[in-house]
């Protein structure tokens, strides 16, 4: 198992270290119903460096990120940020990544942690053809995700770059907390706004102080990797492993909006085959109608008790008071406002499908 370069900071912190995606990572400090209503309320800041981060660059950048991502980033200026998808060559998800373009040609692809080595190889094989200069500098960046709806107020005081200027899926490379040159991107997987900064291993201590010093007349506390879970998941944000994989196509998972036949892809002409047939089964989200709480695997039941798919990501939101979880069903139970029932352990609990977001802020 990987540390982080804060790991010791958060065991003095006391946080709970589990193991995920192959680094030692502080899953709580207080609680998640506590740390999850911080971020929800007022600020909070998590250290999500496992995360993993490619530097693509060069005159064949742009062709070989166009040829590896659903999205198009022929879209994106310098500053501008984007959500996209690895599709692969069975009409699966490789892996779901943001797309930055630091320059003209140099782009920052996010990748998530579990994915980094599956992801390099994956890319690495269409560059083969095309020759852009690859760099994989995960083991060298750390990423902060400061959260919440005070984030831009309780920072400013850290950076001359104004804060509330930057919008959603935009970033300034600029001062922070004492350090030149590192990423403020207006992005964040709570829902809840706030920032991520993508920094050095040997810059990111300082920040983590500063930012917690800064923060501290707002309330600011350190956010485990449990609270993001729920966050997240409140807002019908997709897990890679959970919710999609290497089998569910980005129609099946509600991502056709960042999957543009502009352009070619891999597998490009299949899937766009899939989206005229249309999905036979699509992720949705549900609310339970009773008490209980939906887990990860548990059967989605019809009325009669026939399985008709399985609950991909399930919690009990600490905003609703409510258990809420995303699951794959066939089109027909797909519609907002269908009934069906969740199997935990001998009760078929009933359950409403809703549209995510469940939490609306």
């Amino acid at each position: 198992m990987k540390d982080t370069a804060l790991s010791k900071i958060h065991e003095s912190l006391g946080a709970k270290m589990v193991p995920f995606a192959g680094y030692m990572m502080p899953v709580s400090y207080e609680g998640v119903n506590i740390e999850h209503e911080t971020v929800r309320k007022g600020v909070g800041v998590f250290d999500v460096s496992h995360m993993g981060e490619f530097l693509i660059e060069g005159p064949k950048a742009l062709e070989l990120i166009q040829k590896v991502s659903s999205n198009d980033a022929s879209k994106l200026t310098v500053g501008r940020a984007q959500y996209s998808c690895l599709p692969n060559e069975t009409g699966g998800i490789v892996d779901d990544l943001i797309v930055y373009r630091v320059k003209e040609e140099s782009y920052l692809l996010v990748v998530n942690a579990s994915n980094i080595e599956k992801d390099w190889a994956h890319i690495s094989k269409y560059n083969e053809g095309i020759g852009a200069d690859m760099r994989n500098i995960s083991e060298q960046f750390s990423l902060l995700a400061i959260q919440g709806p005070k984030a831009a107020e309780a920072m400013q005081s850290l950076t001359s770059v104004d804060l509330s200027a930057i919008k959603f899926y935009h970033f300034v490379v600029g001062d922070f907390a004492g350090i030149e040159h590192v990423i403020i991107s207006a992005t964040g997987y709570t829902g809840s706004g706030g920032f991520e900064i993508y920094c050095k291993n040997s810059e990111v201590a300082q920040i983590w102080e500063r930012v917690l010093e800064a923060g501290e007349p707002w309330g600011i506390k350190p956010i485990g990797l449990a609270a993001r879970d729920t966050l997240r998941l409140e807002m019908g944000y997709c897990l890679y492993g959970n919710d999609i994989n290497d089998t569910t196509s980005p129609f099946e998972a509600g991502l056709g909006w960042i999957t543009k036949f502009s352009k070619e892809f891999v597998n490009s002409e299949d899937l766009e085959d899939a989206k005229r047939r249309g999905p036979e089964k699509k992720l949705v989200g549900f609310e339970l109608d009773d008490r209980g709480i939906p887990r990860q695997g548990y059967d989605i039941v019809d009325g009669n008790g026939k399985k008709i798919g399985e609950v991909t990501s399930g919690t009990m939101s600490p905003s609703l008071g409510k258990g809420i979880g995303l699951g794959y069903v066939p089109t027909i139970f797909a519609e907002e406002g269908s009934k069906v029932h969740i199997q935990i352990r001998k009760n078929a609990v009933p359950a409403t499908i809703v549209k995510p977001p469940f939490y609306k802020g």
